[in-house]
């Protein structure tokens, strides 16, 4: 007998073996139609599954969260039939969930295009119509790949061939189609509903390989009801228009080419909000951290000793004299980060427990390997800046330090506009790990008590989560999500505790009893990268960003040529106040100036004519709005310079603390 323990608390003991669909049916027969699967211990699993021991048992219906994945997993098994039927001959390969969807990649001589996608689309319907039932079966490895080999599936077959030996070969069919995978699935191609959509096609190599096969990608995703899909492609379509590379284009602010894969070209006006941002992180650490500069090109024993060398050496970009008739045949590493910097600089000089906490700072550039395939705009690059920062401390130090470091990262994310919807996770060890079982179960502790006074501090305002196994190799951490106006989560900052490369690097500072005593490094940054948090705020604001933020705050432009030596003595005024105008007196008409302004995102259009100029005012056009104000020149240049005040330093000023 096995006893079971439902939701309400309820203990139950059945045969041992029963499925969860026969106790489903038990309770209710309505019970068992609305149900799609089941969680033993948490874990969902097929409804049809035997139950072999003890456990707390959960029946899912369409409507749970956690039956979505079931949902686009199923989804992409009725495309990869429909395909098939469509298109006989063609092979399947991976057809995985991703966040808000799910692929499948597909390889046939002739790639699919964008036009193939409703015709695969009506196919998928007719076969969630069937309602045909999902069923499981164990195979024997050589007859698998056996029936594969028959088929024609040779990438099936080499997956046949990956899985290790031992772990059970599950086949899931759906009526006569079938396929290699772990499941679970619902119950039946039914249950998918109708709630789903094709969206593009793209190319991919067979398991991400250049020298393997080019494969057709395609791409869908699909919910448990139709609003919620409808939703979700607005979100896109609104996405779409906020994109940051199209916004960079449109706005002059930066660019990419083929000499420099994955690499920014800054343009003036992206640079300057890409300044504006660094000198704000600048002024919100002053008089806590010390700003240091740690070299770019390190040798490669450095990152042997740090560790970095055999975990991450895949993504580390090397160097090594180029002349002949060099005795320098050293090799080095492009630095990927700032940590082993910041040990050397903490490691010169004895230190003493009375410095600590000593807390250091750098905007240091980084570079790490990306496949050219995973380059994605501001967002995925191969080179970028870091706010980067560690404190050293002691290790009752370290949960202050957390806290301190929390106030900080919601403080400026507050102060860039995003001040709802905040979600702070803590992420456990993971399964390939340094540092001893004890030092995981200390760090985690302390981080689980400061993660519950996150949340309580924050009044509702902050979710908290765990991420189990997705902590650094070297030690847990906090990940701050952000989401932005249309509902996309962005990860941005982390807070890392350190235990093991102090360690490596035998760093020390001497305690009260004079002992040598390894601290502990949090590492720390809250933009991460500079470029991608950049991208996330141009994407936020859909270009219309703040006037302390914007690159060009106002232009002046003329109707009329007579205006154009007013126009100038404006310039003059705005750009003493310390605004970033800049003047447009060019032989245009107004509106075609109003048109190309507006393309740019410049927040104020400042226009003067004749009477303007006799009049000492101005004409200001907001962006977004049709509406015109007319005002003295001192009075709208006075308004716009106070409202430039980048939000640190409005702060004092007006006794507003934002935590």
């Amino acid at each position: 007998m096995v006893a079971l323990t439902f939701p309400d608390g309820a203990r139950r003991e059945y045969p041992n073996g029963i499925s969860g669909l026969d106790i489903a049916k038990g309770i209710s027969p309505s019970l068992a139609k609305r149900t799609v699967a089941m969680a033993l211990d948490g874990i969902v699993t097929d409804l049809a599954d035997p139950i072999e021991k003890d456990a707390k048992i959960e029946f899912l219906t369409r409507e749970d969260p956690r039956a979505l994945e079931l949902i686009r997993h199923d989804c992409a098994h009725v495309m990869a039939e429909a395909v098939q039927a469509l298109w006989p001959g063609t092979q399947v390969t991976i057809g995985p969930v991703i966040d808000n969807g799910f692929f499948y990649d597909f390889y046939r001589n002739a790639p699919f295009t964008p036009e193939d996608l409703p015709v695969i689309e009506k196919k998928m319907r007719e076969i969630v119509a069937k309602d045909a039932a999902f069923t499981k079966e164990v195979w024997p490895r050589d007859e698998a790949k056996r029936v594969f080999k028959d088929k024609g599936e040779t990438f099936k077959v080499e997956l046949v061939d990956a899985i290790p030996p031992g772990e059970p070969l599950k086949i899931y069919r759906q009526g006569d189609w079938f396929d290699l995978c772990r499941g679970p699935h619902m119950t039946s191609t039914g249950k998918i509903g109708t709630a789903f959509k094709l969206q593009k096609v793209a190319g991919a190599y067979w398991r991400g390989d250049s020298n393997n096969p080019m494969l057709t990608r395609i791409y869908g995703t699909a919910f448990a009801k139709q609003e919620e899909l409808d939703a979700h492609l607005r979100m896109l379509e609104e996405a779409e228009k906020r994109d940051h590379r199209r916004l960079g284009r449109e706005m002059d602010l930066f660019h990419f080419q083929e000499e420099g894969p994955g690499t920014v070209f800054w343009h003036a006006a992206g640079w300057t909000i890409f300044q504006e941002i660094v000198a704000y992180m600048r002024r919100r650490l002053k008089g806590d951290y010390r700003e240091v500069n740690a070299p770019q090109m390190l040798d490669k024993s450095l990152w042997e000793t740090s560790g970095h060398w055999g975990w991450f050496r895949e993504n580390m970009f090397m160097a090594q004299s180029a002349g002949d008739d060099t005795e320098d045949e050293r090799v080095y590493a492009i630095k990927p980060m700032n940590c082993p910097g910041h040990i050397q600089i903490f490691k010169h000089g004895l230190r003493s427990y009375r410095e600590l906490p000593v807390r250091m700072a750098e905007f240091g550039v980084v570079h790490r390997y990306e496949p050219s395939g995973a380059l994605h705009g501001l967002m995925r690059v191969r080179a970028f800046t870091q706010d980067d920062a560690h404190v050293f401390c002691t290790p009752e130090q370290m949960a202050d330090e957390c806290l301190k470091i929390n106030d900080l990262i919601l403080s400026t994310y507050a102060d860039f506009g995003f001040e709802g919807d905040l979600t702070v996770k803590l992420s456990t060890r993971p399964e390939k790990r340094v540092g001893s079982d004890e030092a995981w179960d200390h760090a985690e502790a302390i981080m689980q008590d400061v993660l519950k006074r996150i949340e309580a501090q924050g009044q509702g305002r902050i979710k908290t989560g765990i991420n189990p196994g997705e902590g650094a190799f070297y030690g847990p951490k906090f990940e701050y999500v952000l989401r932005d106006a249309i509902g996309r989560d962005w990860q941005c900052g982390t807070t890392q505790v350190d235990f093991n490369l102090p360690q490596r690097f035998e760093a020390f500072y001497i305690a009260a009893d004079g002992s040598k005593t390894t601290p502990v490094m949090i590492h720390r940054a809250i933009c991460g990268s500079m470029e991608r948090f950049l991208g996330i705020l141009l994407e936020n604001y859909a270009g219309h960003l703040p006037l302390w933020l914007a690159p060009t705050q106002a232009v002046i432009a003329t109707i009329t040529s007579d205006a154009d030596s007013y126009a100038q003595d404006a310039l003059a005024a705005a750009r003493r106040l310390g605004l970033r105008a800049e003047l447009d007196i060019r032989n245009e008409k107004i509106n075609y100036k109003v048109r190309e302004h507006s393309l740019a995102k410049v927040p104020a259009l400042l226009v003067v004519g004749k009477k303007e100029a006799a009049e000492r005012t101005v004409s200001i056009r907001r962006l977004g709005s049709e509406k015109q104000q007319v005002m003295p020149l001192d009075q709208a240049l006075a308004a716009l310079t106070d409202e430039a005040v980048p939000p640190d330093v409005r702060r004092p000023r007006n006794a507003v603390q934002v935590t």
